[in-house]
């Protein structure tokens, strides 16, 4: 049975609940529009010496970290990180206050990169990547939407510490 209160939290926490569908949605679309027009392993420049295209089918996690790593059990070590991670970040959300919306958006935007991710290997067994920057043949291991969500929200959680901390400091 909700209550006023348990409806007052969901309403006002909207907005960041829809942010974190935003990126599940737009990581999922892109995803899907990668799959059907690229062969694994195929590449599109876009910019030359800087950014293509390329799309990859990540058994790790983020960058391709754990990839290497052979065992039946990986998706589903790797799934339970990730069901963790979301997890985490709803409850601290919603223990968090509502007016800290640089520690909120970082939190909607982290939680709904984990959400694209985690759909990607409980279906596929791996998420596909495709953004691929490069300076020359310096290159940056294959990510997407939710990865950068995630980069994103963590860069976000890092500015609020640094507020929390100037704050207390004042």
């Amino acid at each position: 049975m909700t209550t006023q209160r348990d409806s007052f939290i969901i309403r006002e926490r909207l907005p960041y609940l829809a942010l974190s569908g935003a990126v599940v949605f737009v990581d999922r679309l892109t995803k899907f529009l990668i799959d059907q027009r690229f062969e694994v392993g195929e590449s599109l420049t876009l910019i030359a010496g800087f950014f293509n295209l390329t799309y990859v089918r990540n058994t790790g996690v983020a960058f391709g970290v754990f990839a290497s790593a052979d065992s039946p059990y990986r998706v589903v070590v790797l799934s339970g990180f990730a069901v963790a991670a979301a997890v985490v970040v709803a409850i601290y959300s919603v223990r968090s206050p509502i007016g800290q919306s640089v520690l909120q958006t970082g939190l909607a935007l982290i939680f709904g990169g984990a959400i694209g991710n985690l759909y990607d290997r409980l279906i596929y067994g791996y998420v596909v990547d495709f953004l691929e920057f490069h300076l020359d043949a310096y290159y940056w291991p294959n990510f997407n939407v939710a990865d950068t969500a995630i980069s994103v929200g963590v860069a976000l959680l890092g500015v609020e510490i640094i507020r929390d901390e100037i704050r207390s400091r004042s």
